[in-house]
């Protein structure tokens, strides 16, 4: 097991979700509630990460990120060293790519809020943000949680887009996935098996918390 390359996982798994959180709550607020010109276009953005292959994902990132672009100029010139093969590069990569893991749940969880009682916080004088803090937020939690535990365990899994933006750097940028692979192109099957073990045992999990939380929702909402 190469527990230095799944620590790197796990951090960059919470990280991802760290960040992903209030996105993944406003924004599916904001898209649940709203309709406005281009909504599909933002959905349709917000989605693309799913349909478009990783390593063309990645390509694009690599290039928005580095040297040669405002974005990792800017990046360098403020902290001292390129965004690209950085274990940053990676954290904002992993957050553009889950992005529809965690927003889409979260939107389905206040689609199924309903309207009136979102209308009887508003006739008790609740602000938006404690409606969203006392009412809404408890209602919608399971999509929330939901899309933050797929965040997290197909953090752990991004293999094409984590080889793009961060190479395979040790201790820096070689997550598990990336170690699978190395295991296998040195022939160590064993040790490639013992880690995919372990990320099979992760997508077992996160699928049953995702199943539990789902069923957990429609009763509450029923």
């Amino acid at each position: 097991m190469d527990w230095q390359a799944l620590w790197l996982s796990l951090h960059l798994a919470g990280w991802t979700v760290v960040i992903l959180l209030p996105v993944a709550v406003f924004l599916g607020r904001f898209m649940a509630y709203h309709r406005f010109t281009g909504k599909g276009v933002v959905e349709a953005l917000v989605i693309l990460p799913l349909v478009l292959p990783p390593t063309v994902l990645g390509f694009y990132l690599l290039v928005a990120f580095g040297a040669g672009s405002p974005v990792g100029q800017l990046w360098e010139s403020t902290f001292g060293g390129p965004l690209v093969f950085s274990f940053e590069g990676l954290v904002a990569a992993s957050v553009l790519f889950n992005l529809p893991f965690a927003v889409q749940p979260a939107q389905r969880g206040f689609e199924a809020v309903p309207r009136e009682v979102r209308e009887a916080a508003a006739c008790c004088g609740m602000a938006p943000l404690t409606a969203l803090r006392r009412v809404e937020l408890p209602l919608a939690w399971p999509g929330v949680l939901t899309g933050m535990v797929l965040t997290f365990a197909h953090t752990l899994g991004e293999f094409g887009i984590v080889l793009m933006v961060g190479g395979a750097i040790p201790g820096e940028t070689r997550t598990i996935a990336i170690s699978i692979y190395d295991r296998v192109q040195a022939f160590d099957m064993g040790g490639a098996a013992q880690m995919s073990a372990m990320l099979l045992a992760i997508s077992l999990v996160t699928i049953a918390v995702t199943f539990r939380l789902s069923a957990r929702a429609g009763r509450r909402l029923s």
